[in-house]
């Protein structure tokens, strides 16, 4: 009866509080984020976190990540020792004579890939990515060459070297420790890195656009010489999609909704009046994320659709209850507190319930769950609230039975 009493008295003040919560989560929706990381989904006291915190900070990081450059064809074959258009000598670490061909002959590529100027761009993008702050344990072509010049009390190889301990490795393990990282055939070099998960400023899409940016404007590649791939951009772009989704996921919804009650009520009126107070309870939940800059996430995705799912069945019963109670008395504050007493009740002590069923979620070790069962839980308060004192008010403002 309290509910009521607000409704009925009160009412203005109810709709301005409804309009303010409106601003509010609109405002809070613009600050909505979906960057999140596997290692925040669980409690700092879990095996999972520590052991997912462990790779990270001892093993080089968690997330990998491959960027693949391309570098340009180049022919194979020559016409003359004065014309051999694979690259300069140089380049190859050979003197002008070393080749006598003579006539049109076809050369080997495994003889004469690894040039300075692949070597030396392989090089740039590895200490590039490896001065990223994001990123941990870099591994190319440069790794293996430094592992060789190591040992080679820090001499630096030549081209020609190269090629030549190239051809000499044994198979199996060129496979092992060279293949990975080169593709002589595609004339592609590749890179793997790892992305500190446990970072607390990593931006997936941020850290993804600024590499596509810098191997641009600062290693001068063009756009089709590299193509950066891996679990970390599909994770990206997995959650990259998640905004989109839940706003297509609302319209379709509620318009799903809208049809049901038009076809249940024959009134388009009582229709827009029994999804205003469902839709308040929904946007609200994400506006409160937003404002508290929680992501969204695979589980939090879901609250905004669930909760109109739920609530709507409190509209539908307080509404229906209304128009049969509304044919007896004809007047609509008294009809008001008799929903109040009927409906009204079962709306209340069926919404409380479901509230402390989905806190029980915050017991999980798992944090996206906890904030799936405190959101829902919170978004059905709002909803109770919103059909027992604005849908009320909606109806005395509107009068939309006869």
């Amino acid at each position: 009866m309290g509910l009521a009493y607000l409704a009925k008295n009160h009412g203005n003040k109810i709709l301005f509080i409804s309009g303010l919560l409106i601003i509010i989560t609109v405002f809070g929706i613009t600050k909505l984020k979906v960057e999140n990381s596997f290692i925040n989904y669980f409690k700092e006291k879990t095996e999972i976190y520590q052991g997912m915190k462990l790779i990270d900070e001892k093993l080089g990081g968690t997330t990998p990540l491959d960027v693949v450059i391309n570098f340009r064809k180049e022919k194979e074959t020559v016409e003359t020792s004065e014309n051999i258009s694979l690259s300069d000598d140089d380049e190859l670490g050979l003197d002008d004579n070393f080749f006598d061909l003579g006539s049109e002959t076809q050369i080997n590529t495994e003889d004469y890939w690894f040039t300075q100027t692949k070597i030396n761009q392989i090089e740039k993008v590895h200490d590039y990515l490896e001065s990223l702050p994001e990123v941990g344990k870099v591994l190319s072509l440069t790794s293996l060459i430094r592992v060789l010049e190591d040992s080679n009390k820090g001499k630096k190889l030549e081209p020609l070297e190269l090629n030549i301990i190239y051809k000499k490795l044994p198979e199996k393990l060129k496979k092992n420790i060279v293949d990975p990282y080169i593709s002589i055939e595609n004339n592609e070099a590749r890179i793997n890195l790892r992305v500190l998960d446990s970072s607390k400023d990593l931006r997936r899409k941020e850290l993804i656009e600024r590499i596509n940016s810098d191997f641009v404007n600062k290693l001068e590649l063009s756009e089709n010489q590299f193509q950066i791939s891996g679990v970390l951009v599909l994770y990206n772009n997995m959650l990259q999609s998640l905004f989109d989704s839940q706003i297509k996921t609302l319209i379709f919804v509620i318009l799903g909704i809208a049809i049901m009650f038009i076809v249940l009520f024959r009134s388009i009126t009582l229709s827009i009046i029994g999804i205003i107070p469902n839709f308040i309870a929904a946007i609200s939940i994400l506006g409160i994320m937003g404002l508290l800059k929680l992501p969204l996430d695979m589980m939090t995705i879901t609250i905004a659709s669930i909760t109109i799912g739920i609530a709507v069945d409190n509209s539908i019963h307080y509404i229906y209850r209304f128009r049969e109670e509304f044919k007896k008395i004809n007047n609509y504050e008294e009809t008001i507190d008799r929903c109040h007493m009927s409906v009204g009740r079962a709306i209340f002590n069926t919404s409380v319930t479901i509230i402390f069923g989905f806190s029980i979620l915050v017991l999980s070790n798992f944090i996206p769950t906890i904030y799936f069962g405190l959101f829902t839980g919170l978004a059905m308060l709002i909803a109770m609230l919103s059909v027992l004192t604005l849908l009320p008010k909606l109806i005395l403002i509107i009068k939309p039975f006869k």
